[in-house]
């Protein structure tokens, strides 16, 4: 854990990221983040992610649940729960970096600042960093993983936002789901009815905006044209692709995770570092199982 000084007095500083992001608590303990679990609820009971300590998430189980008719919900922390996550940190001397999932797609960071409203009142010296991902799991997964890098090189806070300010608007993200009822139901995806046309077989293809939300782009017939079109954005968006990972999330779709690295791979050779990931079940609540996208490093969204 980097060991900073401020006046003369030392510090350390931790940083912070949230299951919403797609990392898993071996990766988070890998880069140095503490994670905080983002809920979700079903037949009203509420789950939180890796909360109890295992590591692992069966993640089949849940989508196949999804598949055979279960529509989960998902809800904010309490100011509460965030001031049990960061107030040990401000209690030992050390200051927070929190690089979260876009605070444009929920109302929990209303329920966050009012916990630093309390925290700061009681811990006046410490400091509160974050970097807003601007997206919400592999887009948010894309940016984690790269400041977790520069921390365990020993960047101080001032320079990883520094290097936010740029590359959180590179991570390119293009998504498609098969069933669109869960999409549909969230209402969280901007466009989403219009470019649904009402055409059987029709596919919306979704980005991540600057503006850190969800938003209805395109749209194509059938998943093979789906794919296609993806790549065309990624050809013309990508900005020195092969020098940085590319990111495939799926829920649970190992099969539409394969025609998709099969397209990139034709279209930009296979010497690249593709990385697969499952749809953490609280961003899957909303997209629902067989949902596939790629991030990727973009001369912007």
């Amino acid at each position: 854990m980097p060991l900073f000084y401020k006046k003369g007095k030392k510090y350390m500083l931790r940083i912070f990221t949230d299951s919403d992001t797609d990392i898993t608590p071996r990766e988070a303990k890998e880069y140095g983040y503490t994670m905080i679990s983002m809920p979700y609820i079903i037949n009203g009971e509420t789950f939180y992610p890796y909360k109890d300590g295992t590591e692992d998430f069966d993640f089949h189980a849940f989508y196949d649940m999804l598949r055979k008719g279960t529509l989960p919900t998902t809800a904010a922390l309490s100011p509460m729960e965030y001031i049990e996550y960061f107030e040990p940190v401000f209690a030992a001397g050390d200051d927070i970096l929190y690089v979260h999932f876009s605070a444009a797609m929920s109302g929990t960071f209303n329920a966050m600042n009012l916990a630093l409203e309390e925290l700061k009142e009681k811990y006046p010296e410490r400091k509160f960093y974050t970097v807003d991902t601007k997206g919400i799991t592999i887009c948010a997964y894309y940016t984690v993983r790269r400041i977790g890098k520069l921390y365990k090189e020993g960047k101080t806070a001032e320079e990883i936002l520094k290097w936010a300010e740029t590359e959180v608007d590179k991570a390119g993200t293009y998504f498609y789901a098969s069933d669109l009822k869960f999409f549909a139901k969230s209402g969280r995806v901007s466009g989403f009815k219009a470019f649904m046309g009402g055409i059987i077989g029709v596919k919306p293809i979704i980005y991540m905006s600057s503006e850190g939300k969800m938003g209805s782009i395109d749209k194509a017939r059938g998943t093979k044209n789906t794919i296609a079109k993806i790549i065309d954005y990624m050809r013309k968006l990508q900005d020195n692709i092969k020098d940085h990972e590319i990111v495939i999330g799926n829920a649970d779709a190992p099969h539409m995770v394969e025609e998709l690295r099969a397209a990139i791979e034709a279209e930009f050779g296979k010497d690249l570092k593709i990385l697969v990931v499952s749809v953490n079940p609280t961003a899957g609540s909303h997209c629902g199982p067989d949902t596939v996208g790629v991030v990727f490093h973009a001369i912007h969204r």
